[in-house]
């Protein structure tokens, strides 16, 4: 019997749960009906636990930081799906509480999980009832009410959090007309009840005794559509990690993606890089998801998962296609000799009806867009919508410049699933940052100072870093700027001075001989050099 969790208390139970969550991930996935019908709780919740416990396994018995959070920074970067993402702020709620304090005994615990419940709440944009949240409450609150009737041991206290939280399990069908139509408990509360029960196998060494996980007297779950509920699809699980971001623009990113669709939960844990965010939604527009992200900082390890099977009823169902909206002259011919199917973007702009024919017009099932602009972005995506409801399966790479569509157009590959390739593309696009140098126009104030007409301008994703007189100065200097936060090849697209491109090539090879340089011809009008850095 444990007084109290001590780190190895804590790699204990990491590893019980995986075991129990392993055994039961069957029971689990038959249980899912709400948010969406999909089969997949179980395995994500356990892909969550997993990746907790390797981050202790990895920082072996010699770590310096404690297991509570070890394991929540594992559980964070590692957690999939809806369930799994709640299950890592879970633990992560339990580390802000309880690491680099004392073993935690009976009061301890009890206070650590009611605040680690509510965090959980915090953490979800729309809060159902009825669902793993609810189960987390109920736990904490049968902890907390244990310690005040003066059951304050280790083991009485997990005991009460476990049976409270079966408790609210099994009242979970009468919370969501889903789960009573489909005779099932919640399947995200199910695998938390197996989770606490292993808390107790761990302190008390007895495994609790429950029923099992069975259905209740409601229909035959088949994974279909459930009563009550939208049917499933045509939208996309997103997720991904997000880094060099920061809370005010995470602040934002949540905003946007509650207003793009549902089951959206944002997780930060502190790492060695910096804070970073484990970020779930479900979408229709999977190319907004990911452009928010880019917004708010760096998205990576992104995973598109549909949340119902595609059925598109294009003339030839395995070709693919890329429609690129790029500037007139050497850009288009440029795009085009890669393969892209090209939308030209003149000094009249483009039209939705221009995309939409576009992606019509390539008879592929699969079609990738390419804004290249971030003011095109938006237009893109109604296109796809509408060549979407012609039974064309369609997604929006959010690139901002043509140097971001030329890096996700060179990974392209037919041959990859569709989803896979669009998450490449996207990857690759996210990888590469951009600049331009300009000439000014008109005297403006700009985050780099007064610029007056004539003046040189450098600018990095869109905004203005640099003023000088000398293009070739300018240049060079703005990518020893972007090269100082490393980079292994540079893409560079001029325009009608070849002077530039070649100084720049010089500079490049004299400070910078390690990159490789790719260069082109045909910057839209009014840009002297576009730059890309992956």
């Amino acid at each position: 019997m444990l007084p109290a969790l001590d780190d190895a208390a804590v790699g204990q139970w990491c590893r019980a749960a995986v075991a129990a969550l392993s055994a039961a991930r069957g029971r689990i996935d038959d249980l899912n009906v709400f948010p969406v019908p999909d089969g997949d709780t179980g395995t994500n919740l356990l892909a969550t636990a997993e990746a907790a416990l390797a981050a202790l396994e990895e920082a072996g018995p010699g770590r310096i930081e404690p297991a509570w959070a070890v394991a929540a920074r594992g559980a964070v970067l590692g957690a999939r799906g809806n369930s799994g993402t709640i299950l890592a702020q879970l633990l992560r709620g339990l580390a802000d509480q309880l690491a680099h304090q004392p073993p935690a005994d009976g009061p301890a615990l009890a206070a650590a999980l009611q605040k680690a419940a509510d965090a959980a709440y915090a953490a979800v944009a729309d809060p159902e009832e009825g669902t793993f949240l609810t189960v987390a409450r109920a736990g904490g609150e049968a902890a907390v009410i244990a310690v005040t009737g003066e059951q304050t041991s280790l083991a009485e206290v997990v005991r009460a959090a476990a049976d409270g939280a079966r408790a609210a399990l099994e009242a979970t069908p009468g919370q969501l007309a889903a789960l009573r139509d489909a005779g099932v408990v919640d399947a995200g509360g199910a695998g938390l009840c197996l989770v606490l029960d292993a808390l107790v196998t761990t302190v008390t060494g007895v495994e609790p005794a429950r029923p099992p996980l069975v259905r209740g007297s409601g229909r035959a779950h088949d994974h279909g559509d459930v009563p009550h509920q939208p049917p499933a699809g045509p939208g996309s699980e997103v997720q991904y990690l997000l880094a060099d971001s920061d809370e005010t623009a995470v602040a934002r990113l949540q905003d946007r993606l509650a207003a793009l669709g549902d089951s959206l939960v944002v997780v930060g844990v502190d790492t060695a890089a910096g804070r970073e965010w484990n970020v779930h939604v479900h979408v229709a527009d999977v190319g907004a998801a990911i452009e928010a992200g880019i917004e708010a900082g760096r998205p990576y390890r992104i995973s598109v998962t549909p949340l119902a099977p595609v059925r598109p009823s294009a003339p030839v169902p395995d070709a693919r296609a890329v429609v690129a909206i790029v500037p007139g002259g050497g850009l288009a011919e440029l795009f085009a000799a890669e393969g892209a199917a090209v939308v030209p973007c003149g000094p009249d702009g483009v039209t939705e009806d221009d995309v939409l024919a576009a992606v019509l017009g390539s008879a592929a099932a699969g079609v990738v867009v390419l804004p290249n602009d971030p003011s095109l972005t938006a237009l893109a995506s109604h296109a796809a919508e509408r060549a979407r409801e012609e039974g064309r399966d369609v997604a929006v790479v959010p690139t901002r410049s043509p140097v971001q569509g030329l890096a996700a157009l060179a990974v392209a590959d037919p041959a990859r699933r569709f989803g896979d390739d669009v998450i490449t593309m996207a990857e690759a696009a996210a990888a590469t940052r951009w600049a331009e140098v300009t000439v000014a126009e008109h005297e403006a104030l700009t985050s780099a100072g007064l610029c007056r007409p004539g003046d040189v301008l450098g600018s990095a994703e869109g905004d203005v870093v640099l003023i000088g007189a000398e293009p070739a100065a300018v240049a060079c200097e703005l990518l020893d700027r972007m090269l100082s936060a490393g980079g292994e090849l540079v893409t560079l697209v001029g325009g009608p001075d070849a002077d530039l491109g070649d100084a720049v090539c010089a500079h490049l090879a004299g400070r910078h001989p390690t990159v490789e340089v790719t260069r082109y011809d045909g910057a839209p009008e009014g840009v002297r050099l576009q730059v890309g850095v992956e």
